[in-house]
């Protein structure tokens, strides 16, 4: 299965860290070895890398472990690919322009019957049903949501159209326009907040250790989404299934879970 890698700060903070331990698992500690991408936003606009080949081979991806690119928003996704081709227009994470913001979104699991879901203005270039199902979701907030700003009527659409995905296959997915990041738990999310007092962590797939604290400031705030913990001395929170999060600053701005109710933000 895919494995997905969100990001959310109060301050432009770079990824290099947690990419490196994801990078690894394209092919070399892990079996996702079709193709991986990574979108960093600063500000309104969207800096991205994608690529067909094993992360963990590809001379991009070692590129960004070393070029340390500040983003407040991120989203990464390792494939293994199981519908579609391995090509890049069925590299994931995909992008479209809605109301003046980029949209951003990743998907891991697979969908049956995602053919039926119908499809408006938004398109998918590739084969896959992650695509198909990203342009459904849009589609849906276009529709919906005249502000689309708005965390109640984002969540709220999200929430309800997640719970249909999910009753198709698995759907964990990111989903982003830059101001909120939201993720979506069908199987399997985990999150963590660092904040000061800020310490050390080392990685799961590779012999590298960074003191955090050597490279933030006191008041940073920064949120990690993954499908596996990527360090081995750190507390990860488990996300419950059909839970939906929406994270904005490093910081929950709201959750949602059991049908239609949005809980009140929590750290």
């Amino acid at each position: 299965m895919c494995q997905l890698l969100g990001m959310s700060a109060n301050a432009p903070t770079d990824i290099c860290f947690s990419w490196t331990g994801l990078m690894f698992r394209g092919g070399q500690t892990g079996p996702h070895k079709d193709g991986w991408g990574i979108a960093f936003y600063e500000g309104k606009g969207l800096r991205e890398f994608r690529d067909p080949n094993p992360s963990a081979t590809s001379e991009i991806a070692r590129f960004i472990s070393q070029y340390p690119i500040k983003s407040r928003t991120v989203i990464s996704h390792i494939r293994q690919a199981n519908v579609g081709d391995i090509s890049l227009e069925n590299t994931h994470p995909f992008i479209r322009e809605l109301g003046g913001y980029y949209w951003c979104f990743a998907h891991n699991g697979q969908l049956k019957s995602y053919q039926d879901l119908p499809l408006g203005r938004f398109r998918p270039v590739g084969e896959t049903d992650s695509e198909h199902a990203f342009c459904w979701l849009l589609e849906d907030v276009a529709s919906g949501c005249n502000d689309f700003a708005s965390l109640e009527c984002l969540g709220g659409r999200l929430y309800q159209n997640c719970l249909e995905l999910t009753s198709r296959g698995v759907f964990n997915m990111l989903f982003t326009n830059s101001e909120y990041l939201f993720a979506y738990c069908s199987t399997k999310l985990y999150w963590i907040t660092r904040q000061a007092p800020f310490g050390c962590a080392s990685l799961e797939d590779g012999e590298i250790r960074v003191n955090f604290e050597e490279h933030t400031n006191p008041t940073d705030k920064v949120t990690m989404i993954v499908t596996e913990p990527l360090t081995v001395d750190e507390e990860w929170r488990q996300m419950r299934p059909g839970e939906l999060i929406a994270f904005r600053d490093g910081a929950v701005a709201a959750r949602w879970y059991e049908e239609g109710a949005v809980k009140p933000a929590e750290t």
